[in-house]
């Protein structure tokens, strides 16, 4: 008996419920159940569009959902696609799509409408958010009945004339989805579909662009890159004074990013030559706590996103070469550098780090790799598919041969990613720092081939090795041109069937 009846967000209290009705739900399910850490990150995400409901206190149906930029995928995706390979990274809370990843209910509870009303709780919130539309893959779980003998064309017409009964299909049209076109491989696990499925959509009829608008990042970004002068510095008051000047150059320009270049506080180093260069760098690193607080107070006052190059920092006895994303909101996000190379293992005893990710800020979707990791195509790629636009490189290089390796690879970054990537270095002689004796840097902004961007890819650079700023403005809205209707198309036209890069997350 019903005694009572609620649709609320799931909780992670309720997991272990919810993996029991998933299961009663997809009996013969030759694929996996949702994981613990995956609900989690929907939870995380996006709280209001994971929603259960219960009776008598029980959970007995679920509806999942994220938001997408749907021009990112357009119609032809696959599950796996728009999911972030079930990561979920795919979610954009500036986007325009509400995607539905799942929804079910317990056979025991079928025939009370109850899928009817997670639906509706799902039109309430896609109209609350203003987004254009629901969009869905649905499976066709009783098609393999019908495979030897019509079309999936066939049978989708059949279903809408109500000659044949889908579970899943037959519902999805009686809550006013409409199909928009059969996709092939949407989901290789669903044997029953004989892996095609409808891909569906219910349209947001109060959907406002003029509203939405005003929660998109501008088109236009300008990114201030500072080539700084490597010079001695008695302390961190000093250094900052220096440090402070340029911010507010590239403030002055209204720049929404600022970029430094690795370890460019290496000349605090010269105050500890009484030690050897791996202990004079664990010695700095005791500064840069004090360092990102600073950071943090510039990006506020000056109104502009930091990107901090990198600092040494030492975590649980291991010295990393890490940095700050400063928002000018007061936000402060951490990243690392993967692979150190063979004389930072040698000389300062760096290790790499483990964790890579894109950044939502108020200017576009960004990544960051520190140097020598854009020499590893796998990092780059897998920002790509999170929709990053545009890669920072704040780099380190003695000579002009370790320069151009950076300099070459950040170039094939930008063509074969069709993003935008900005690099930036230190110039100048330390003649008292070991192992940072000389400098070589031309700071560039590079950008994809086509014909709405320069020819060459390289829409500005630097004077090379001379101290100055450069200010470059660079045009998201092309990104999203090239995306779809460029000569070539580097993203979309990857053979994901035959391979990809997957990221695989150590246990910390």
């Amino acid at each position: 008996m019903i005694e009572q009846l609620e649709i609320e967000k799931l909780s992670l209290e309720d997991y272990q419920q919810l993996v029991d009705v998933m299961k009663a739900s997809y009996p013969k399910w030759s694929g996996g159940y949702w994981s613990m850490g995956a609900i989690k990150n929907l939870i995380n995400m996006f709280p209001s569009g994971q929603m259960v409901v219960k009776v008598n206190g029980k959970v007995v149906g679920c509806a999942l959902s994220i938001i997408v930029d749907y021009d990112r995928f357009d119609d032809e995706h696959t599950y796996k696609q728009i999911t972030g390979n079930y990561t979920f990274t795919t979610h954009d809370p500036n986007g325009d799509v509400l995607y539905g990843i799942e929804i079910f209910i317990h056979p025991d509870y079928r025939g009370l409408r109850l899928g009817r009303r997670l639906y509706d709780v799902r039109k309430e919130l896609c109209e609350e958010l203003n987004l254009r539309a629901i969009v869905f893959g649905g499976r066709l779980p009783n098609y393999h009945e019908y495979a030897d003998s019509i079309s999936p064309k066939e049978y989708i017409q059949k279903v809408k004339n109500k000659e044949i009964y889908d579970p899943v299909l037959s519902f999805q049209l009686s809550n006013d989805f409409h199909v928009k076109k059969v996709l092939k491989e949407y989901m290789p696990e669903d044997i029953q579909s004989k892996e095609y499925a409808t891909l569906l959509e219910w349209d947001n009829v109060y959907y406002s662009v003029l509203t939405r608008k005003s929660f998109t990042p501008t088109s236009n970004v300008r990114l201030g890159l500072i080539q700084w002068q490597m010079r001695l510095y008695k302390d961190v008051e000093e250094l900052f004074v220096n440090v402070e000047y340029f911010i507010d150059a590239v403030s002055s320009y209204k720049s929404d990013f600022a970029l430094l270049p690795e370890l460019f506080n290496g000349p605090l180093m010269a105050k500890h030559n009484d030690l050897n260069s791996a202990e004079a760098m664990k010695k700095i690193s005791e500064y840069t706590p004090k360092i990102r607080d600073r950071f943090q107070e510039l990006a506020i006052r000056y109104n502009v996103n930091i990107i901090t190059g990198s600092l040494p920092s030492l975590e649980n006895g291991s010295l990393h070469n890490i940095g700050f994303l400063c928002h000018r909101n007061g936000k402060i996000e951490t990243y690392e550098k993967i692979h150190v190379t063979p004389d930072e293992a040698a000389q300062w005893g760096m290790r790499g780090g483990n964790a890579i990710q894109v950044y939502d800020t108020d200017a576009g979707k960004i990544g960051i790799l520190i140097c020598y990791d854009v020499e590893f195509p796998e990092l780059s790629r897998f920002l790509a598919t999170q929709g990053m636009q545009i890669l920072f490189v704040p780099f380190l290089a003695d000579t002009q041969n370790a320069y151009m390796r950076v300099r070459g690879c950040a170039q094939a970054r930008a063509i074969e990613n069709e993003c935008y990537v900005a690099i930036t270095g230190s110039v100048g002689n330390l003649p008292k720092v070991e192992n940072m004796d000389i400098q070589y840097s031309q700071a560039a902004v590079f950008t994809p081939c086509d014909f709405a961007f320069p020819h060459d890819g390289i829409k500005s650079q630097a004077t090379p090795n001379t101290e100055m700023i450069l200010i470059t403005d660079v045009d998201l809205s092309l990104l999203d041109e090239l995306h779809s209707y460029g000569s070539v198309r580097n993203l979309k036209d990857r053979r994901t069937d035959m391979y990809e890069v997957i990221l695989k997350k150590r246990d910390t």
